[in-house]
């Protein structure tokens, strides 16, 4: 890949995992819309260790607790505020390994990656989003998370296995159902992404053990590093206006977004 597919894919990458909008979708769309090689799995590991990075090192404060959580987990003990957290994030990510294995493994994954799908799902969930968001209460924050709460979120985070969904728009719309505010609904989708990212890097780093060379690991450091840019940026712009602007926005992006991909897959 040239250093500008690199630039766009990481970019793409980047700001689309934590925005609502749909990483997976956009990373499809690329080359089918523009004609360009797919990038390989050996990028979109990149990419994902790009915005791990990111997100690890913007709630880096909840991240050391929760690993020190673990900790106490290990010795089956729920006594502190780290180990209630690392118990709701792993309470949130178990049913997506498991529906994503599941998927994996009967190829349905594969089956799923079309412009139409991608229509559809842009703008049904963008518009359940905008339902959850004007019409969800407002009075928990992310310090209130319970286990029931983080099952019922990893259960909605499923649904971002089919591409277009998107997975930080789908937690962010089962938290707003649930009553949290839209800071609160964004940071605990956020530390749900650490988990399902290092698990879907894992799993894609399998395919990709013994393909790589040096070309290949060059343009990946270079795809991560630019991804973890990208990334970083767009947590400190979302997470700053969720505190005076709705989702709304990245609602008519997707709505938008989705009309027009359902117009060029149907005619």
């Amino acid at each position: 890949m040239t250093l500008f597919q690199l630039l766009i894919v990481a970019v793409i990458q980047g700001i689309t995992e934590f925005l609502p909008v749909s990483s997976s979708g956009h990373l499809i769309l690329l080359p089918s819309l523009t004609g360009t090689p797919d990038q390989g799995l050996a990028i979109d590991v990149a990419v994902h260790v790009g915005t791990l990075l990111a997100v690890i090192l913007y709630f880096w404060a909840d991240v050391r607790i929760a690993a020190h959580g673990l900790t106490r987990l290990a010795r089956r003990k729920v006594d502190t505020q780290g180990a209630f957290l690392a118990l709701c994030l792993i309470t949130a990510t178990i049913p997506a390994v498991l529906v994503g294995f599941a998927i994996k493994v009967t190829g349905l994954d594969e089956a799923m990656r079309s412009v139409a799908v991608i229509g559809w799902t842009m703008l049904i969930f963008g518009l359940v989003l905008y339902w959850a968001d004007m019409r969800g209460p407002t009075v928990r924050t992310a310090e209130r998370w319970t286990i029931k709460d983080a099952a019922l979120m990893g259960l909605a985070q499923c649904l971002a296995l089919i591409p277009g969904t998107s997975r930080s728009g789908i937690t962010i719309t089962a938290a707003r159902a649930l009553g949290y505010e839209r800071e609160g609904a964004a940071k605990l989708s956020m530390l749900m992404s650490i988990p399902v990212i290092i698990a879907s890097g894992v799993v894609l780093s399998v395919d990709v053990v013994g393909q790589a060379n040096w070309a290949v690991l060059r343009d990946a450091i270079i795809a991560a590093a630019f991804a973890f840019i990208a990334a970083l940026g767009a947590l400190v712009l979302m997470m700053r206006l969720v505190r005076s602007v709705s989702f709304t926005p990245y609602v008519i992006y997707r709505v938008v977004l989705g009309v027009g991909l359902l117009i060029w897959a149907y005619t």
